[in-house]
C-alpha cells in the first residue's frame, strides 16, 4: 500500500441508479449486503425495476439472511442501494452489475447492518475533525477436491517449504491471477501487486487504499470475485484463517490512516515525534487506543474459532506464521501488532480472512479515535504498554474481553437509535452470544484429534 498521497479518487457522482444502469448496459443487479458474520447476501433485481429498486429498495425475511439482529416474527429487512457503490460486472456475467445496499426496517437503518454501523464510525471521525482511509490486504488460498473428497492445494505442483514470492507457481496461476486483476482494473481499483503469499496455494492481490466504506465495499466485492473466477476454473477460493495446520494462515491487514482537512495528520510536526518513528501525537495516540482495546478489537478481526490457530500457530512449513502472539508495535517489522512501515499509515496485522471488513474497520477506527481522545501513549516501539494483557488465546476469551470494553462495544452499537426498547439485546449483545454459542459448538464436537489421542489412551 503507497500512501505518500491521498489517492486521485472523485467524490461519488450524483447519478441515479437507472442513468448508471443505462450506461453500461446493465440487465441485472445484484443488490448486495452483508450479515454480522460478513455472509455475502443479495437478490437478482432485472434492469426493468430499477426504478423499484431505488425509491422502495429490495425486501428480505431478515431472520432467514442470517445473523442480522431478527426473528422469523420480524418485519422485512429492506436493502436500500447506494448509487455511488454501483460495479458493472461484465466480466462476471454480461450485463451483470453490484451494488452495495444499506439495510432498513420500516424505513430506518437497521443497526445490526455492519454496513451501518462503519457509516455510524465515520460520522463520529467526522464529527472529531478527520476522514479514516484504509487499505486491505487480502489473502486467500486457492484449492481443490481431491478424488477422496478432501480439499488440497489447486496447483499440483505447488509443494516446497518456502513457496512465498516463487515466480513459477505465480506462472501456474497466471490465468486466474491476470483476470482477477483486470477485473479489479475495470473497475478502477488500480491493482498493484499479485503474489504467491507463504503457504503452499496462498495468494494476494491488492489495490488502492480508499475511504473507510469504499475500501469495506471493494473487500467484500473482491471476495466475491474470487470466489466466483476460481469457481469457473474448477477451484475453491477460501478465506478461512487456518485451512491447513503446517501451512502460514490467511490474514487481512488493515492500513489506517486519517486525514483532516484534505491534508495527512500521522506524519510528525515541528516538536513531537516523542517515539522517533516520525509520527505526530495524533498518531501515537490512535495507535495507542489500538493496543489499548486490542483484546477486544480480536474479537471483530478475528471471530472465528479457526482464528485462534493462525494468531496461535507456531510450526508451519515456511518456519513463520507472520501472525502476531502480542499487542506490540514497532517500525517496518513485521511481527508486531501495530506496523508503522511510514509515517503515514500504521498497519494492524491481527485481523484475519474471516474478518467482517466493514466491522473489523469499523473496530480498529474506533479504538484509535478513543485513543486520540484520551492522547493514550502507546510506550516504547517494540514492546506493549505495561497496562495491556495479551492477546486472546481463543475466540471465547476475545469475546469475554469485548464484552468487558465500553468503547468496542460501543462500536457494534453505534448505530442503534437513541430510543431503542431496553427489552430488546443490542448488537454487541447479540453479537456476543453468536460468537459464544459458536465456541461451544465446536466444543462440543468430538474432533479426529481427540480420537487420536484418547481412544486407547487409558
Amino acid at each position: 500500500m503507497t500512501t505518500t498521497a491521498i489517492p486521485d479518487t472523485e467524490i461519488p457522482g450524483t447519478e441515479t441508479l437507472a442513468q448508471l444502469c443505462q450506461a453500461h448496459g446493465t440487465k441485472f443487479i445484484l443488490a448486495m449486503f452483508v450479515d454480522l458474520r460478513g455472509k455475502p447476501c443479495a437478490k437478482l433485481v432485472p434492469v426493468e425495476a430499477v426504478d423499484e429498486l431505488s425509491t422502495d429498495g429490495v425486501g428480505f425475511a431478515g431472520y432467514a439472511v442470517g445473523a442480522m439482529g431478527q426473528e422469523p416474527k420480524d418485519p422485512d429487512l429492506v436493502a436500500v442501494p447506494d448509487p455511488s457503490s454501483f460495479l458493472p460486472l461484465p466480466f462476471i456475467k454480461e450485463g451483470l452489475a453490484l451494488v452495495h445496499c444499506d439495510p432498513h426496517v420500516n424505513g430506518e437503518p437497521w443497526p445490526f447492518a455492519p454496513r451501518n454501523i462503519l457509516k455510524a464510525l465515520v460520522a463520529q471521525a467526522g464529527d472529531a475533525g478527520f476522514e479514516p482511509w484504509v487499505g486491505a490486504e487480502v489473502e486467500y488460498f486457492l484449492l481443490k477436491k481431491a478424488a477422496d473428497g478432501t480439499l488440497v492445494t489447486a496447483d499440483d505442483h505447488d509443494d516446497s517449504d518456502q513457496p512465498c514470492y516463487d515466480v513459477r507457481g505465480l506462472t501456474r496461476m497466471y490465468d486466474h491471477l491476470t483476470a482477477v486483476s483486470s477485473a479489479m482494473n475495470q473497475l478502477g481499483w488500480a491493482n498493484y501487486a499479485n503474489d504467491h503469499e507463504d503457504g503452499n496455494g496462498q495468494f494476494e492481490q491488492n489495490f488502492a487504499y480508499d475511504r473507510a466504506l469504499v475500501t469495506a465495499d471493494r473487500v467484500v466485492t473482491l471476495r466475491y470475485l474470487l470466489s466466483t473466477i476460481a469457481a469457473e476454473r474448477g477451484m475453491v477460493a477460501t478465506f478461512m484463517p487456518k485451512p491447513f495446520a503446517d501451512r502460514t494462515g490467511t490474514g487481512l491487514h488493515l492500513h489506517m490512516s486519517l486525514t483532516s482537512g484534505g491534508s495527512p495528520v500521522f506524519p510528525t510536526v515541528a516538536g513531537e515525534d516523542r517515539r522517533g518513528l516520525g509520527l505526530s501525537d495524533t498518531a501515537y495516540g490512535f495507535i495507542g487506543g489500538v493496543l489499548e482495546h486490542s483484546a477486544a478489537l480480536q474479537a471483530l478481526m478475528a471471530p472465528t474459532v479457526n482464528s485462534y490457530k493462525r494468531t496461535g500457530g507456531t510450526s508451519v512449513r515456511s518456519g513463520s506464521s507472520w501472525a502476531p502472539r502480542t499487542p506490540t508495535y514497532g517500525g517496518n517489522d513485521r511481527t508486531h501488532y501495530v506496523r508503522i512501515p511510514d509515517d503515514q499509515r500504521a498497519e494492524l496485522r491481527g485481523g484475519d480472512g474471516a474478518a467482517n471488513p466493514y466491522l473489523a474497520i469499523a473496530a480498529a477506527l474506533g479504538a484509535g479515535l478513543d485513543g486520540i481522545k484520551r492522547s493514550l501513549d502507546p510506550g516504547a516501539p517494540g514492546s506493549a504498554p505495561e497496562h495491556v494483557g495479551t492477546l486472546p488465546v481463543t475466540l471465547l476469551h476475545a469475546v469475554e474481553a469485548l464484552e468487558a470494553s465500553p468503547v468496542i462495544t460501543g462500536v457494534l452499537d453505534a448505530a442503534l437509535p437513541a430510543d431503542w426498547p431496553a427489552q430488546q439485546p443490542r448488537v454487541s449483545e447479540y453479537f456476543s452470544t453468536l460468537k459464544r454459542e459458536e465456541f461451544f459448538a465446536w466444543h462440543a464436537d468430538v474432533s479426529s484429534w481427540e480420537v487420536d489421542k484418547y481412544l486407547t489412551a487409558f
